[in-house]
């Protein structure tokens, strides 16, 4: 891919309803690269296939988020051509470190060795294991006040490309689930983004399709944004359409 994920704050969102019609819509829609979600949705490894090849081909990065930490399914995304992966609930460098290990192959990690898609199916393996695998991007999810805590031993985990804050399950972790204003959150938060910088992807899940949001935190530090998704794009502009109609009767 010819985006420098590092040269600039970049706009992303997710994918979670596995229509291949919605991920071209959302690929030839502006953003700088799509994740697909595979924790907190009923997508199956194949149908994140068909989403990797449709993002893939129309230009734009792909990533998977990952719905654990299982070698198995860190070694499918990726061959299946996936630029990489978020990996959830990071909050040790030992964690950190096993998820490296399964997207990378030995002598850097213990990932299997497949011919799939992203090895030109069975033709570019050489090509894919000198050129591309060194690139994979690894992100950890600082999704807990524990993460958070140990957030410079992760980052120091070779191969760990950054962090990527889930909001919602960090504020669980203090428990005040959703509750972002609440001074505890923000006070994660704020340690959260004094690691902005230094050569790391920053990068948060703006959940509601806000762009004055988007502003607010690229101004704050964070490089590589989510905003919303296919689904929450979607039911808002619903909302706002249904709301209207109640007005037309």
């Amino acid at each position: 891919m010819d985006l420098d994920l590092y040269a600039r704050p970049t706009l992303g969102s997710w994918l979670q309803l596995a229509d291949p019609a919605m991920a071209e819509m959302m690929a030839t829609a502006g953003f700088d690269w799509l994740c697909i979600d595979l924790e907190h949705t009923t997508t199956s490894i194949a149908e994140a296939g068909y989403l990797i090849r449709i993002v893939d081909l129309a230009g734009l990065p792909v990533f998977v988020r990952v719905p654990s930490h299982d070698a198995s399914i860190i070694k499918r995304v990726l061959d299946a051509g996936a630029s990489g992966i978020i990996a959830p609930m990071v909050n040790t460098a030992d964690q950190a470190a096993s998820i490296v290990a399964a997207a990378s192959y030995p002598p850097r990690g213990t990932r299997g060795v497949g011919l799939a898609r992203a090895q030109g199916y069975g033709t570019a393996f050489a090509e894919y294991r000198d050129d591309i695998e060194p690139g994979i991007v690894v992100l950890a999810q600082i999704e807990h006040i524990d993460g958070v805590r140990n957030l410079d031993a992760i980052l120091a985990v070779e191969g760990i490309a950054g962090f990527f804050v889930g909001p919602y399950d960090l504020s669980a972790s203090l428990g005040t689930p959703g509750d972002f204003a609440n001074p505890a959150v923000q006070a994660a938060l704020a340690e959260v983004e004094a690691r902005a910088g230094g050569g790391h992807l920053a990068g948060i899940h703006v959940v509601a399709p806000d762009l004055d949001e988007v502003e607010a935190v690229v101004a704050r530090g964070y490089t590589f944004v989510a905003m919303a998704s296919e689904m929450l794009i979607f039911s808002h502009r619903l909302g706002e359409i249904s709301a209207g109609l109640s007005r037309l009767r």
